[in-house]
């Protein structure tokens, strides 16, 4: 995984695989914001159509999810798109949606345009809220069989093995950093203790999600996982406590309108922000032998990164010491 990269992945390439598909290119190829797979929009001619349309193809990287999990999060796309849950779906060709060519996975999206969704818009979170509730109840119909779960585990202690061996960490900053993480990674330990696991989108952040005037969607579900329903709405949520619980209160009384939400998972946004930082930071030196990183994260390799890392190690220790976000407020 650590080796693998995309330079096999040319145009020629690309157009072979999408007229396999029996689609007329009329257009360039406009690479799409996506590291971890490679994302395109295009315009193509589908069969005897007068007018050309626009699509989104997507090549998934190698090594990362096996073919069932792929599958299975296409298939969580199409159940809730049944339910009239608005995340763009993949198209299907002759009855499949996971595609294969090249040695490469890949899925064609009918392309649909909108807004970043605005964390700080009342109106847009109160959708948003309304649309997680929806997706969690198709989320607690059944379980996924083949994608993986969030858990300590997973996000930091396969972490930590990947950030023990990494050259970057300056030597005079080593001690600190292996210090503070080993006691975030402690207490994790300690405090993610979910009673519940649902299908998630898994990724819920306002890059990934945008917004037309029927209400916010998502464009695909590429790290959906099963975890809380918490894992959902946190990163939604900005400010000081008294801002992001004026937030939460916002996002949980339209969500409950569809799905019960149990507040003790209140107590598992501070794990979940420390995994998912120390996560990242993993994800980065895993990804680093591919070209694009080090081109588009070039800071990851300074001094400065890891002060600032060791700095927020710390920060974030401290936030798991104090009392967990409360829907009460602190007086």
């Amino acid at each position: 995984m650590t080796a693998f990269d995309f330079s096999t992945l040319q145009p020629d390439l690309i157009i072979d695989a999408l007229q396999q598909l029996g689609l007329d290119v009329s257009s360039g190829l406009s690479a799409l914001n996506s590291y971890e797979n490679r994302v395109y929009q295009f315009s193509a001619y589908r069969g005897d159509a007068l007018k050309p349309e626009k699509f989104v193809v997507k090549f998934y990287r190698p090594q990362r999810w096996t073919a069932e999990q792929l599958q299975e999060e296409h298939d969580f796309a199409f159940e809730l798109a049944a339910a009239d849950i608005p995340v763009v779906a993949p198209l299907k060709v002759n009855g499949q949606s996971l595609l294969q060519y090249g040695g490469y996975y890949f899925a064609l999206f009918p392309s649909r345009g909108g807004r970043t969704l605005e964390i700080d818009n009342d109106e847009q979170l109160a959708m948003l809220g309304r649309f997680l509730g929806r997706l969690h109840q198709v989320g607690k119909v059944k379980p996924f069989s083949h994608r993986p779960a969030f858990s300590v585990e997973s996000h930091l202690l396969q972490s930590r093995e990947v950030l023990s061996a990494l050259q970057f960490i300056p030597s005079y900053l080593r001690p600190a950093f292996d210090t503070a993480l080993d006691q975030v990674i402690a207490l994790c330990v300690k405090q993610y203790k979910p009673t519940s696991l649902i299908r998630l989108h898994g990724d819920c952040h306002a890059g990934n999600l945008f917004y037309v005037d029927q209400g916010p969607f998502f464009v695909d579900l590429d790290d959906c996982r099963s975890g809380p329903a918490i894992q959902d709405i946190w990163m939604m949520l900005s400010g000081d406590r008294m801002q992001q619980r004026d937030t939460l209160e916002l996002m949980l009384e339209e969500y409950e309108q569809y799905c019960e939400f149990d507040p003790s998972e209140l107590k598992l946004i501070e794990p979940l922000r420390a995994m998912r930082m120390v996560h990242y930071m993993a994800w980065l030196a895993r990804r680093w032998q591919d070209p694009a990183f080090p081109m588009n994260f070039p800071w990851f390799a300074t001094d400065k990164y890891w002060e600032q890392q060791c700095l927020a190690l710390k920060e974030q220790l401290y936030l798991l010491q104090q009392a967990p976000l409360s829907l009460v407020p602190d007086y």
